[in-house]
């Protein structure tokens, strides 16, 4: 497992809060879900922090529910009000672990398009985001928030719940208030601090001594200039000594992304700002010294005294997504807890395989933020790329179900990997096999765009998954429509994808996207000269290829019909960030363009809509247009069952989800197409 014993307690073991004791050290924090009926907090709410519980989460902060009805930020958000039956649900069926409610109101950053009244605010600045000018909160909209907060613990608590944990992190009118950026108020909360005072002050008296309160605070929103800084934060925290427990987050409305950011940023990157703010008085043992290291007991976390009266526990946030980087943190002094959101969406059962010595086993997070961030017009469900039963604990994908089978496996890629790991788990025989002398296909590629290296964690966790079950694989294996049938009546076909046709002629070299990347992982390289990236999806394909060409001393052009580079980086958050990285390495962005043909050395352009043309240097061409389902031993054998890229090429959620369909199907045997198994209702 490695790390000592003392390690291992330090993360898996018991704490305590106010005299409430959860079974590990792990917290799963709140994060918008999509998971509501309406405005309350849904059976399918229920099942999702169940399965993290089972897993051994020790304390699970439920999704932000509004605690008054003038903050509707999005469709599914949680109303306080709608809530208690949910919050009681949960309760039941997540013991032993700790369950706090969470609770806030986005203020400016909400939206009115749900609630069809004016935001509420400090002050009358215009969100960043949504460019809407707010209301400026008079007194009585203040003492009706403050009651809100109150009544809302109350319910809570009434619900069972052993405490709430108050927002005022990036996305909150708390924030708004403590921030010189949002209030330029000249009452008496100029005092940006008095509202937070007043609100915990409150909470603390609905809920009591005997539950806990914990504070979610923005300690850092990057602009220094007028924002909220470490040095600040730790002033605001020293008249903050209602909370039981802080969790230090950063980032304001100028820096959406930076809560929880994509792959680009480095796991475990607000740890300097936690010590920073761990140092603070009256958090942290008394004297200054570090927060509970393994080896106390549980009950350092309570009972201890400090210049606040009490000792405040911290609890790191950002990014952090194995084991052995909360451990070190543990160890180390800089927090208490550690919060595991999008490690434990990906891998639920994270805390138990610690627990059992299988911390290998661990399904690794991504961090591509491309299936957990649903905060979008979509409305998408909560869930992760290579687990797409998180979010879909209700309905998930049965077992292979049914007496061993001998079953053939059609391609080492997303699709193949996971329908063969499904397939040996429920105890069939499988073998698979690639034509690729390497397993992870399109997987494997797309790991290699810059930026993106994170992604290609799962194949060694794939491999290393069906060498535990026996599943033989066999690699450099090229199979024909005779192999299938030689194979016998259990099949499932994940042959992948190919490059689809060209929308322009050209006289020069073009390599597609997934061909740029194998020949930049085996050592080859494109013609001297400027190098014109074709990007009609506008996801992370493009932008990271022109940064990858760019870093490599490159001239690069990206052409994208889209207004901006990498449009569809705003669901992952990434957009901002990713344009800010193109404009850094010199990349030239040709926006609203299609690209109509390379000749002599020579791109044109035609802008999509004027028609106007232009030409650019063009010595080769990665296009990272569309794909093709690599579908021809389907449709040799069309009674097969397919997943993946052969059915369509999508993401690796696609691929996993219909890898685990495609287990189930092919367990059948053939006897013609058959019912499908049904998508999941939404």
């Amino acid at each position: 497992m490695g790390g000592d014993e003392g390690a291992v307690r330090s993360l898996v073991g018991p704490v305590t809060l106010r005299g409430r004791t959860a079974p590990s050290r792990v917290l799963f924090g709140p994060h918008v879900t999509n998971l509501g009926s309406r405005r309350s907090v849904s059976p399918r709410h229920v099942a999702y922090y169940a399965r993290r519980a089972v897993g051994g989460a020790g304390v699970i902060v439920t999704e932000t529910a509004s605690v008054h009805e003038s903050d509707w930020p999005y469709e599914r958000a949680p109303l306080a009000a709608d809530c208690a039956d949910g919050w009681a649900s949960v309760v039941r069926a997540c013991r032993p672990a700790l369950v706090l409610a969470g609770l806030g109101h986005a203020g400016a950053q909400g939206s009115s398009a749900y609630g069809q009244q004016a935001l509420w605010a400090p002050s009358r600045v215009a969100d960043v985001a949504s460019r809407e000018v707010p209301t400026e909160m008079e007194q009585p909209e203040i003492v009706a928030l403050v009651a809100g907060f109150a009544a809302a613990a109350a319910w809570a608590v009434d619900a069972g719940c052993d405490g709430v944990e108050v927002d005022a992190g990036q996305h909150s009118l708390l924030r708004q208030f403590l921030s010189g950026l949002t209030n330029h108020r000249t009452d008496a909360y100029s005092d940006r601090d008095r509202l937070l005072r007043e609100v915990l002050a409150a909470v603390r008296t609905a809920i009591g001594d005997a539950h806990v309160l914990g504070l979610r605070l923005c300690c850092d929103e990057l602009a220094p200039w007028a924002g909220i800084t470490p040095d600040s934060a730790a002033a605001t925290l020293a008249g903050c000594g209602e909370a039981d427990y802080v969790v230090p987050v950063r980032g304001s409305g100028l820096s959406v992304s930076a809560t929880r950011p994509d792959l680009h940023t480095p796991p475990g990157f607000n740890r300097a700002l936690c010590g920073t703010v761990g140092a603070a008085p009256g958090l942290g043992a008394e004297g200054g010294t570090p927060p509970i290291r393994a080896g106390r007991s549980s009950d350092d976390l309570q009972g201890r005294r400090s210049g606040l009266g009490r000792r405040v526990a911290v609890v790191l946030q950002g990014s952090v997504v194995s084991p052995e980087d909360a451990r070190a943190a543990l160890d180390d002094g800089v927090c208490d807890l550690v919060e595991m959101t999008r490690a434990q969406i990906a891998a639920p059962d994270l805390v138990a395989h610690v627990r059992a010595g299988t911390p290998e086993r661990i399904r690794p997070c991504t961090l591509s933020n491309q299936r957990s961030a649903v905060r979008d017009p979509r409305n998408p469900i909560v869930s992760d790329e290579a687990e797409p039963d998180a979010g879909h604990e209700t309905d998930p994908v049965p077992p292979p179900a049914g007496p061993p089978r001998d079953v053939l496996v059609v391609g080492g890629g997303a699709a193949g990997l996971e329908a063969a790991r499904v397939l040996a788990t429920a105890g069939h025989g499988v073998r698979l096999v690639e034509q690729a002398d390497v397993l992870g296909g399109a997987l494997l590629l797309a790991a290699a765009v810059h930026g993106r290296a994170r992604m290609g964690l799962l194949v060694p966790w794939w491999t290393a998954e069906l060498a535990r079950l026996g599943v033989a694989v066999e690699t450099g294996v090229r199979v024909t429509a005779d192999d299938l049938d030689a194979a016998g009546p259990h099949v499932v076909l994940a042959t992948g994808s190919r490059p689809g046709p060209l929308p322009y002629d050209t006289d020069g070299p073009v390599l597609a996207a997934a061909e740029f990347e194998a020949g930049v992982l085996a050592g080859a390289g494109l013609p001297p000269g400027p190098v014109l990236v074709h990007d009609p999806l506008g996801d992370w394909t493009g932008v990271g290829i022109a940064e990858q060409l760019a870093a490599g001393g490159r001239e690069t052009v990206l052409v994208t019909p889209d207004q901006v580079a990498g449009t569809q980086l705003a669901i992952t958050g990434d957009l901002a960030p990713a344009n800010a990285r193109l404009d850094r390495a010199g990349v030239v962005r040709e926006l609203r363009s299609r690209l109509v043909h390379v000749r002599d050395g020579r791109a044109v352009l035609a802008h999509v809509w004027t028609g106007e043309r232009r030409t650019v240097a063009c010595a080769a061409v990665v296009d990272c247009g569309h794909r093709l389902p690599e579908d021809a031993l389907w449709r040799a054998r069309p009674h097969l069952p397919r997943a993946g890229d052969c059915v369509a090429p999508r993401t690796v959620h696609e691929a996993v989800l219909e890898g685990r369909r495609a287990a189930v199907e092919a367990v059948r045997g053939r006897g013609g197409p058959g019912e499908r198994l049904r998508a999941r209702p939404c």
